[in-house]
């Protein structure tokens, strides 16, 4: 191990349990041992993954949050015995890794909740929600501390929670976690005054407007979260350890508006001076833990940090906070091993919360005390798998029912939470595999294929390996991007993998090999614009060619957006142009990337002309035609096309030719890895 990691791997307790290290797999939407989207059930598929994970030297594992009632049918998770029962043994195999494992408990999402459209409907209907209450009460799941909009459709009202129903989740939460320290559990942590869920929602202004004992002064706003521990003390004894998820500073300007890294802001939420306090006083009545970070889902990108965020971007406010209580603190949010050992080390935390690393590569604790960390598969904080829940204007939730009842999923590695679906299992008859394309997506078929057994060979015709991603990677807040560029250029070295540069291939009886796998990408896509040869690639740009001051990008969506953001970030003045009603009307784009450019640009005014196209390009302006024909001329020196890509297979697909990833369909990076799994694995 690495002297700077040792802080790391020393034993801390919470309460009277002593964890051997300070490394916390922090809870993750769709890892619940009882499962998720479905009646409660003891879930063998996350079971079995949190055991790989303790096997390979995690100190504290927090599954994913248990709803204390069915989201679809109501049932609380305590009317299940049976389901203890299970965990019990569970928890015994469990213990001989030497992990401690804490069951997380929510009383629900509120105005949170990640409305489809279809759920949506029940709440706009109120005969068509009352029909279908057996089978999903949209109005119980969505139910807030006042009368609220819902974050995911705005035009729809979230009903106020009642008293009877506090007290009723308040006694859930008690007799749940009783069964759980029965189980052997090790521990429970109450979700959450955490991420403006519902119980968060409760704590802060902008959401409580309450008049009762729930509502109104800082003791009423707390109540909910106080009675909770003390109703779980109370069954379960003041020995058994209670963790809180907690935000340090809710970040939030208001409804459906977060402030962004730097922003001058006035605080909605809970600001640091209530934070001080209310650390404090959450540790008085009764919590032995806070794991923390920072953000509400108005101000996603905190909790959720895409790559745009800085690493460690909660640090500073964990440690603010950890001043004012006893209890340990752990910090999550991007957080770095090197600047956590050294946060440890100097007693401004207690422990470092890492969430989706363990998504894409679930052995990075043991290669990290091993001193391996170039082996370490890095998340690139893409949310495309484990987060897909895509928010835009005049659309709630765009998230598929089967990524909204499987979430935690990695777009880097299909394997995970998909039981064995995708396990690589030795090739019947080892082949010959011609792979042409060395991007992400023909790399992982090389490898995939290779661990297999078959004897592949990589045909690029350019003179590195990467294809488009590494255009994509090129900004310089891409730095999980470049590294994972470098650790499959690593993986194919490491497996002896020939790679031939330099060549295109045509033709397929140039080659020797029994099965092709094509992996070529997909090209640009142009526009008939006058004026139009004045436009750049949007590659072109990223692989280096230099815009003027004034830049106009054609195309918003992630790439677009992206691109604006990067020429911001380099002190250029960039405009985006965007036919569709919204930046980025994309299904699978996090609502956590998303809002955080949504908000940057809105906070740096960056200019934004939505449904409206681009008429002339001129030699230093263009004319930007609206919806209603009106004609605008900005400025533009350079001028970007970021209007999407269409398939460009260097063959056809045939009997023995299998074309993968953008050159099959265009797509982003989780359809291209996935695809490429599912071709290497049935060759």
């Amino acid at each position: 191990m690495e002297q700077q990691y040792e802080a790391l791997f020393t034993p801390w307790k919470i309460g009277n349990v002593e964890i051997k290290n300070r490394i916390v797999m922090c809870p993750m939407g769709g890892t619940s041992l009882f499962g998720w989207m479905e009646p409660n059930h003891f879930d063998k598929v996350a079971a079995e993954f949190f055991l790989e994970r303790a096997n390979n030297d995690v100190g504290l594992i927090i599954p994913g949050i248990a709803p204390l009632r069915d989201t679809i049918g109501g049932r609380w998770l305590y009317q299940n015995p049976r389901m203890f029962r299970q965990l019990k043994p569970y928890m015994d195999t469990f213990h001989k890794t030497g992990a401690k494992l804490f069951v997380q408990l929510t009383a629900g999402f509120g105005r949170s909740f990640a409305i489809t459209e279809a759920l949506s409907v029940l709440l706009r209907n109120k005969a068509l929600g009352t029909l279908a209450k057996p089978i999903v009460d949209a109005s119980y799941i969505c139910a807030s501390p006042s009368p609220l909009p819902s974050r995911w459709a705005e035009d729809v009202m979230c009903r106020q929670v009642t008293k009877e129903e506090i007290h009723q989740m308040v006694e859930a939460f008690a007799k749940t976690a009783k069964l759980c320290k029965e189980a052997g559990v090790d521990g429970v942590e109450v979700h959450a005054v955490h991420e403006g869920y519902l119980m968060d929602q409760f704590t802060l202004p902008y959401t409580n407007f309450r008049t009762d004992e729930y509502g109104g002064s800082f003791e009423n706003r707390y109540r909910f979260a106080v009675e909770t521990v003390q109703a779980i003390k109370a069954a379960c004894g003041k020995d058994f350890p209670v963790s809180l998820r907690y935000s340090v500073v809710s970040k939030t300007k208001g409804l459906c508006s977060g402030a962004v890294p730097g922003e001058e802001y006035t605080e909605v939420g809970r600001d640091m001076a209530e934070s001080e306090k209310a650390a404090r006083y959450l540790q008085e009545a009764g919590y032995d833990m806070l794991n923390a970070d920072n953000g509400t889902y108005d101000a996603w990108y905190w909790a959720h940090p895409p790559q745009y965020m800085p690493q460690n971007c909660n640090l500073d406010d964990v440690a603010h906070i950890r001043k004012f209580v006893d209890i340990p603190v752990v910090c999550a949010g991007r957080m770095t091993p090197e600047a956590a050992a050294e946060a440890i080390a100097d007693g401004r935390i207690d422990a470092m919360g890492v969430a989706r690393q363990f998504l894409v590569d679930g052995q990075w604790v043991r290669k990290l005390r091993e001193g391996r960390t170039q082996d370490i598969q890095p998340c690139i904080c893409c949310h495309n798998a484990c987060f897909p829940l895509a928010h835009y204007k005049g659309v709630a939730n765009d998230e598929t029912f089967e990524d909204a009842s499987h979430m935690a999923r990695c777009a880097l590695n299909p394997a995970t939470m998909q039981g064995h679906k995708f396990d690589i299992v030795p090739a019947r008859t080892p082949k010959k595999i011609a792979v042409i394309g060395g991007g992400i997506g023909g790399m992982e078929a090389a490898r995939i294929a290779t661990l297999r057994g078959h004897h592949v060979t990589i045909y690029e015709k350019s003179h590195q390996l990467g294809g488009v991603f590494v255009a994509a990677a090129a900004p310089d807040f891409k730095e999980k991007d470049k590294e994972l560029i470098a650790w499959y250029r690593r993986q194919i070295e490491a497996l002896k993998i020939p790679v031939v540069y330099g060549t295109e291939i045509t033709d397929a009886s140039a080659l020797d090999a029994d099965e092709i796998i094509v992996a070529t990408g997909a090209k640009a896509r142009t526009l008939p614009l006058k004026g139009g040869e004045r436009a750049m690639d949007a590659v072109d740009y990223l692989l280096g060619k230099e815009t003027g001051e004034q830049v106009l990008i054609i195309g918003g969506g992630l790439s677009g957006c992206e691109i604006a953001y990067d020429l911001f970030r380099k002190g250029k003045k960039p405009v985006i142009v965007e036919a569709k009603n919204d930046l980025m009307a994309v299904r699978g784009l996090c609502l956590a990337n998303s809002s955080y450019l949504r908000d940057f640009f809105q906070y740096q005014k960056v200019p934004v002309y939505l449904e409206s196209t681009v008429a002339e390009i001129r030699e230093k302006d263009a004319v930007i035609r609206g919806k209603d024909g009106t004609l605008t001329t900005v400025p533009a020196d350079s001028v970007i096309l970021s209007v999407g890509y269409t398939p460009a297979p260097a063959l056809p697909a045939g009997r023995h030719v299998h074309v993968i990833g953008d050159a099959c369909k265009v797509g982003n990076l989780r359809t291209v890895v996935w695809q490429a799994w599912s071709v290497a694995e049935k060759l």
